[in-house]
């Protein structure tokens, strides 16, 4: 099992996944999104695949680009989407996707990835990765935060802007 950059491609093998997920505002229109988004350095998706190359999940990224006064000292990401197959599940994809989320935001400018997660079974799966959670504000989520910098040099989440 390896985690690589999605392809145009792999939208016949995500699309269930995807929908799964919910919130489809009009499958033609996710069609046409899908090859942007691959080709897009803001909107990276990364898909695990197994050795015959079956994809068992995706992670969807966000890089929200450089702040106006911090620049990338505090460059941010947001992960939309974490999703494993149902046949999948609790065989290491959701772990595997999390370091490749953290590798690549390392290879960028970035200091840190967030995530919002309900604290059902998602925030369990986040929590047993070793993630831990936040109050977020909103009822029935946790804020989940990566920081890959100094943390002496750490902002407080609001004063990031994200």
């Amino acid at each position: 099992m390896r985690a690589r950059l999605a392809e145009p491609g792999d939208l016949e093998l995500l699309l269930p996944m995807l929908l799964d997920m919910g919130f489809v505002d009009d499958e033609a229109a996710l069609r046409d999104r899908f090859p942007l988004f691959c080709a897009s350095v803001d909107h990276p998706i990364l898909v695990a695949v197994d050795e015959g190359g079956a994809l068992l999940g995706y992670a969807a990224l966000h890089d929200l680009g450089q702040h106006l006064r911090s620049g990338n000292t505090h460059r941010t990401v947001k992960l939309d989407d974490l999703y494993t197959a149902p046949a999948h599940r609790r065989r290491g994809v959701a772990r595997l996707l999390m370091e490749a989320v953290e590798s690549w935001a390392r290879s960028q400018p970035v200091r840190y990835v967030f995530w919002y997660a309900n604290q059902g079974p998602a925030g369990a799966a986040y929590q047993a990765m070793g993630y831990e959670p936040d109050g977020s504000g909103q009822e029935g989520f946790d804020f989940y935060e990566i920081d890959l910098g100094d943390p002496h040099d750490r902002l407080a989440h609001p004063q990031r802007g994200t």
